[in-house]
């Protein structure tokens, strides 16, 4: 009796270190199997991450290359505006090509009463010492007073676009101070003449009589003096 007692006694025990070996084998297996994983998802993520940095730098780099690109193609947009300045500037300085215009001060008048077609003034001008210059309108501004109907229209006789001053050249025009056929009219001793509407400088001539003036009128510049007697036609 005692030796079965003794016996069941030694396999409970053999039982016992057996159940402790395989949890302590178990345990062992499963820290293993845990580093192993842990080992095997390390190198997968450095994989991932190694392979997620290489794709963020090449991509970036062609774009910064690509903006770099679209840079320079604004900086030679840039230099065809230039360009296109520079034709508007060329094209602008081409009208001083042909020299300054003239203005009522730098010239001289001389004004003579001539008997053609019922008496007219005609008027000579003449570039000031060293100055050249050119008339680009064709029609004097010229008034008898300061009144409204002092003012003389152009008829538009003559007519040269435009004349150069210079030295000894002139250029002439014809006034007619009275072109109706009545007694009415204002007399005046001085013309006031100037190159254009809003000449800041105007020149007021001495007539060589005194002038009825009713309806004045005007002819264009003219190099030739025959174009410049004033008529209606």
């Amino acid at each position: 009796m005692r030796s079965r007692l003794a016996a069941r006694s030694a396999r409970l025990v053999l039982a016992a270190a057996a159940v402790t070996a395989l949890a302590a084998t178990t345990t062992a297996c499963n820290n293993d199997d845990t580093a192993d994983a842990g080992s095997s998802a390390t190198p997968s993520a450095a994989a991932s991450a190694g392979s997620s940095g290489s794709d963020t730098s090449s991509s970036d780099t062609p774009s910064a290359g690509s903006s770099a690109g679209g840079s320079n193609s604004s900086g030679s947009t840039d230099k065809t505006g230039s360009g296109e300045d520079d034709k508007s500037g060329s094209g602008d300085g081409g009208k001083s090509g042909y020299g300054q215009s003239c203005g009522t001060n730098d010239l001289d008048f001389t004004v003579t009463s001539e008997s053609q077609a019922g008496g007219y003034y005609q008027v000579t001008a003449k570039a000031k010492s060293g100055i050249t210059c050119y008339l680009d309108v064709n029609t004097p501004s010229v008034s008898f007073g300061s009144g409204a109907d002092g003012v003389a229209s152009p008829v538009g006789q003559g007519g040269e676009d435009p004349i150069k001053l210079t030295g000894s050249a002139v250029a002439y025009t014809g006034i007619s101070p009275k072109t109706t056929k009545s007694n009415a009219g204002k007399e005046f001793e001085n013309v006031i003449i100037a190159l254009t509407d809003n000449d800041p400088n105007p020149a007021e001539l001495k007539l060589p009589d005194t002038a009825n003036v009713d309806k004045p009128i005007v002819t264009n510049w003219s190099t030739n003096r025959a174009e410049t007697v004033p008529v209606i036609v």
